[in-house]
């Protein structure tokens, strides 16, 4: 597990690095260590180095391992995958932070779900900003709906948008298909204060989110190395 401290520190180093070069303030940008398919150890490992927000996909696994990391209390939990109605409560009852909410159904299930006594769920409205049909996120144009209905639930918080591009070709295609969305995000933040998360960034555009102004940014392989889809929770 030494190659996940080393890779940690690589990745960091890397943001730090890219957040000097576009004149930002050192520490904008927080990382999100993307945890699917990879066993508690590895997430042990991370947290030992240093590492509190990760990423979860499948509900199951998320829950399982927030089950079993109990004991770590500063974890923050942040769910980023596909939601289906029937695993709405295990979400809402558990993590910290949704990153993929589109549909006025999940937004009510979650709040409706959420346990009492604990605060509001922090969450992300997910923008299909490539326009692509097989990609899960509203339209930019359905973002004000959106925006109203979550801020109308009692226990959801919106803290921002978040978006998984199509690949793109160059450096410069990246940032302009970013851009929208990022005028949409600096809107909504601009009267809100409470909007501040703008969850864009993996790794093979990681320059380009954070020039353009993501605040969290979601990084796996590099961190924990390729993963076995077989071993799926």
């Amino acid at each position: 597990m030494a190659d996940i401290k080393a890779n940690l520190a690589q990745v960091t180093g890397q943001i730090d690095q890219l957040v000097q070069q576009c004149h930002r303030a050192a520490g904008c940008v927080r990382l999100l260590a993307v945890s699917k398919t990879k066993p508690v150890s590895a997430l042990c490992a991370a947290y030992e180095a240093g590492q509190r927000a990760f990423g979860e996909n499948y509900v199951q696994e998320a829950v399982d391992k927030y089950h079993a990391l109990a004991h770590l209390t500063d974890i923050e939990w942040h769910f980023i995958g596909p939601i289906q109605s029937n695993k709405s409560r295990l979400i809402a009852e558990t993590m910290h932070w949704v990153h993929s909410l589109d549909r006025e159904k999940i937004a009510r299930r979650l709040s409706e779900q959420r346990l009492e006594g604990l605060p509001p769920l922090n969450v992300c409205i997910q923008v299909n900003i490539s326009g692509e049909e097989s990609k899960a996120g509203i339209a930019l144009s359905e973002l004000g709906y959106m925006v109203a209905l979550i801020k109308s639930l009692p226990n959801l918080q919106l803290r921002g948008l978040m978006a998984i591009p199509a690949p793109q070709e160059s450096h410069a295609a990246q940032c302009t298909v970013y851009a929208p969305l990022v005028k949409a995000f600096v809107d909504l933040s601009t009267s809100d204060s409470m909007i501040d998360t703008l969850s864009i960034g993996m790794s093979g555009d990681l320059a380009a989110a954070i020039e353009s102004g993501s605040t969290m940014v979601r990084v796996g392989t590099a961190i924990f190395g390729e993963r076995d889809y077989s071993a799926k929770a």
